[in-house]
């Protein structure tokens, strides 16, 4: 009987078993400046749009000695494909010895596959093949062809048990021999499979899933439907192995999925968990935005899908104003960032949101003590997907039950109220294979949300009541068209909005609505393999209507005299203002050896309020591959930020003479893998801030002699510097979790005036410690850890009263500016969280349990009328929220 190897090949268990990250992040944006902080939770999940065929097979040579022996085997590889369907690396997973492994590597290695394409785009991917050496029987001449043999038709789908998703590329099989049929799903789940009659075992493998099992029994001829729910394997985490990418950027940490929606104290809100990275400090409660690298709140710009809104986070400590379920990505810039961004001299936070699911009808709802919102997603229509999330609070309902009561008998209430909501319509996703003339997709996205806040602090031991009200209310309506054509990608995104912001405040009172209109086009091109090229273009425009009741200046709208009415006027003022902001970009990518160079530039002309400005940021970024498991990498650029356009008005409210604030951005990182699973990474930063907005401006003399005192002037200087390091232990199947710290100096001073001082919003040191562990019956613990140093404040000083006759109020005497202290702020949060997997849907419920031992931190304070005693604005108690979540 000669030796021969029989021509059966199999793909048990192919799907998507590594994913390498620099293919995850060109098909998620080709066009992307490379140097971000990237929070990527696989809230983005690649799919795969088109699984790899086998286009040319070689047969292995079968080993002398097992031939002779008559010994049959089956070697079983895990393969890695290149985005051109060629084999690029192939290792044996469970060895069997005689020769088998090296004849089935040696024939593997010569394979030509289609390309496999992942969102539409070729991309490599790693696949488990399992080679079958079989011996068969020398070929017997017959008279005639024997009569086919009699079949049987099982089909079906197979879908993962608790959410219905498709599986594809999963092997279906008909018993364990290794001639017994076998059929491979398709991106839809779907699956033909031709069986002997009888009896058919059948074995369904699929990765990141159990094995399945059942058997059914079929007639001659027979057709049999089925639906197979397939069980995932460890729900909580799991381990994701990806390849490397080259890393432009200084700072880059990618955190999976799990880490994202389990973190403590975020309420399973992944952007919340920017506040647990290094480089970012701690903002009171009260305020929806970010403080990074010692920069002010409004000195770092939050984006969704490229487009700027007025806040990330909902008031009063609220999560974040986008359903966890629509985020499919988080960039975090803290700073360094590309010249595809402008307008801020501190961070970027750029977050992406997911298309709808293309298999079937998907969604969640989701309830707590804080609020309650649903999302779901479906496809419409070939190529067409619609997803949609709304949420509504009742945190104002429940937080005046757990803030303490005031021992005098006093009323103090924090009273956050928000909603939310996002529609987004996918199209184009049904054209998967790029014609001669390219591939387009698209979508079109509607999203908004609305805060409320009141802060209201009466009686007891208080001789002032005080009531702050303060609203923002945005919407948006984007498009986003995307065009590719070889290593050529263009992605246009025009959109409009509408923002209505208001302050109550005493007798001050301000209203704001701004009607926007924007576009921007991003090109990026592969001229070499060592050259890549970013460009584009950036423009806004809005008409602001603004409307206030405030105080008249004393001693510059009027002169203080003695004998004036003891009562301060109250003035009335109502502007319309017209801004544009547009700018051009460009950047290169040269990669020499293990060194990559980034040049860019970005030319920024603003016309606000009549006034018209140039500016130009030059901008730079080195990477140098040190070794396989070290990185360096530094930055240095300048950074631009329009003055507001109501302070460009006439003396004595403004000074049209403002220009755009700077900054002079600088940073070197290392990073290095310690472990398999346990990695550091440390960045060191100096930014230096010049003319900077400060008010009271200037006092210049005129030609006539005449004084001229201006509200604001291009006087301010300022300085960031630290050092940022994180530990982190990657996600395995029972734990993960890091250590963050930061240590920032953040100072200012006015130009030919004193010494540097502190900032409202250094915070010196920051240490936040992050750790989830899976234990057994779907349980997840998880705990956090944070202590900040206590923010800088003023000391009141005067041991008598100070009262202005023109304005009959009381004023303050201070010491040195911000010279002392708040307290400490330190927390501990934990979560523990029970899952349950049901057939076509998933439960969740959990219990978030915030400052588990009742710190008592101070998020803000005010003064009595005479400033004569201090008062503290309490935070958030022990406040344990209980939720459920389901998922279909």
């Amino acid at each position: 009987m000669p030796a021969t190897v029989a021509p059966t090949r199999s793909f048990p268990w192919l799907l998507l078993a590594v994913l390498s990250l620099s293919s995850v992040n060109a098909w998620a944006q080709a066009y992307e400046g490379a140097r971000r902080e990237e929070v990527d939770g696989g809230v983005h999940t690649p799919v795969l749009t088109k699984a790899p065929e086998l286009l040319h097979f070689v047969e292995a040579v079968y080993p002398p000695e097992a031939a002779k022996a008559g010994r049959a085997a089956s070697v079983e590889m895990l393969i890695t494909i290149d985005e051109k369907g060629q084999v690029s690396d192939a290792q044996v997973t469970t060895p069997v010895g005689e020769g088998f492994d090296e004849a089935a590597l040696a024939a593997v290695r010569q394979f030509q596959f289609s390309p496999a394409e992942v969102d539409g785009v070729p991309a490599p991917i790693q696949i488990q093949y399992v080679y079958n050496f079989v011996l068969q029987p020398p070929k017997v001449e017959e008279s005639a062809p024997p009569p086919p043999p009699a079949q049987a038709t099982l089909t079906g789908q197979l879908l993962a048990r608790g959410s219905r998703s498709r599986v594809g590329g999963a092997t279906v099989r008909c018993g364990d021999d290794p001639e017994a049929p076998e059929a491979l799903s398709d991106e839809e789940g779907q699956f033909t499979l031709k069986v002997t009659p009888g009896a058919c075992d059948v074995r369904v493998v699929a990765n990141d899933f159990h094995l399945f099992t059942t058997k059914e029994t079929l007639a001659q001829d027979e057709k049999l439907e089925v639906i197979y729910y397939l069980l995932p394997k460890a729900p909580g985490y799991e381990t994701v192995v990806r390849g490397t990418r080259e890393k432009k950027e200084v700072v880059r940490r990618t955190l999976e999925r799990q880490e994202l929606q389990k973190v403590p104290g975020t309420f399973g809100d992944p952007i919340r968990v920017l506040q647990n990275l290094p480089g970012v400090a701690r903002a009171p409660f009260v305020l929806g935005q970010l403080i990074v690298r010692g920069a002010a709140p409004d000195q770092t710009l939050t984006f969704f899908d490229g487009v700027q809104v007025p806040l990330l986070y909902h008031l009063g400590g609220g999560p974040s104003v986008l359903n966890a379920d629509f985020i499919d990505k988080v960039d975090f810039f803290p700073g360094g960032f590309g010249s595809r961004y402008g307008r801020a001299v501190g961070g970027i936070v750029d977050v992406a949101t997911r298309k709808g699911a293309k298999d079937t009808l998907h969604g969640s709802v989701k309830i707590d003590l804080l609020d309650s919102g649903f999302f779901v997603e479906a496809p419409v229509a070939p190529g067409i997907s619609v997803a949609a999330a709304a949420r509504r609070s009742y945190v104002d309902v429940l937080l005046p039950m757990v803030l303490p009561e005031d021992p005098e008998g006093g009323t103090l209430l924090v009273l956050p109220r928000y909603w939310d909501y996002q529609l987004r319509v996918d199209f184009g996703a049904k054209n998967a294979e790029p014609g001669p003339g390219g591939r387009s997709t698209g979508y079109v996205m509607a999203f908004g949300s609305d805060d409320l806040l009141s802060v209201v602090a009466t009686g007891g031991g208080r001789n002032r009541d005080v009531t702050v009200d303060a609203r923002t209310l945005f919407h948006r309506v984007k498009g986003d068209w995307t065009y590719r054509l070889g290593g050529f990608t263009s992605v246009f995104t025009p959109y409009a909005g509408y923002d209505l912001a208001g302050l109550g405040f005493g007798e001050t009172k301000l209203d704001a609505n701004v009607w926007s209109i924007g576009g921007r086009e991003d090109l990026s091109l592969e001229l070499l393999p060592w050259l890549t090229a970013r460009a584009g273009a950036d423009a806004r425009f809005e008409h602001t209507v603004a409307e206030g009741t405030l105080p008249v200046l004393g001693g510059v709208q009027y002169p203080a005299f003695p004998g004036a009415e003891p009562k301060a006027e109250v003035q009335t003022i109502k502007r319309v203002v017209n801004a544009f902001d547009g700018a051009l970009y460009g950047e290169l990518d040269i990669e020499a050896g293990p060194v990559t160079l980034t040049p860019g530039l970005r030319a920024t002309y603003a016309r606000i309020y009549g006034q018209e400005r140039f500016v130009y940021d030059p901008r730079l970024w080195v990477n140098v591959k040190a070794s396989e498991k070290t990185a360096l990498k530094g930055s240095v650029g300048l950074y631009s930020q329009p003055p507001q356009a109501f302070n460009l008005e006439p003396a004595p409210l403004g000074n049209p003479a403002l220009t755009h604030e700077r900054a002079f951005q600088t940073s070197l990182g290392v990073e290095q893998q310690l472990t398999d699973i346990i990695s550091v990474d440390v960045t060191g930063y100096y930014n230096r801030r010049y003319d900077l907005v400060v008010s009271p401006g200037a006092t210049v003399q005129n030609e006539d002699g005449t004084l001229t005192r201006y509200q604001y002037s291009n006087l301010g200087l300022g300085r960031a510097y630290g050092v940022e390091v994180m530990l982190r232990h990657a996600v395995t199947r029972d734990f993960f979790g890091w250590l963050a710290y930061t240590f920032n100096r953040s100072e200012q001073r006015r130009a030919g005036g004193d010494d540097y001082e502190l900032t409202t919003w250094d915070q010196t040191h920051i240490l936040t410690a992050v750790a989830s562990y899976r234990l057994p019956a779907n349980f997840e613990l998880g705990a956090r850890m944070r202590y900040v140093t206590g923010r800088p404040t003023t000391p009141l000083q005067h041991t008598f009263d100070v009262y202005s006759v023109d304005r009959n109020r009381f004023y303050g005497t201070f010491g040195a500016e911000n010279s002392i202290r708040f307290k400490p702020f330190h927390q501990l949060d934990l979560r523990l969280e029970r899952s349950w997997l049901f057939q076509s849907w998933t439960l969740s419920a959990y219990v978030d349990v915030q400052n588990v031992y009742n710190a008592s931190n101070v998020e803000a304070t005010f003064y009595d009328y005479r400033y004569r005693e201090l008062f503290e604005v309490p935070g958030i108690p022990i406040l344990p929220v209980v939720g459920v979540k389901g998922s279909f």
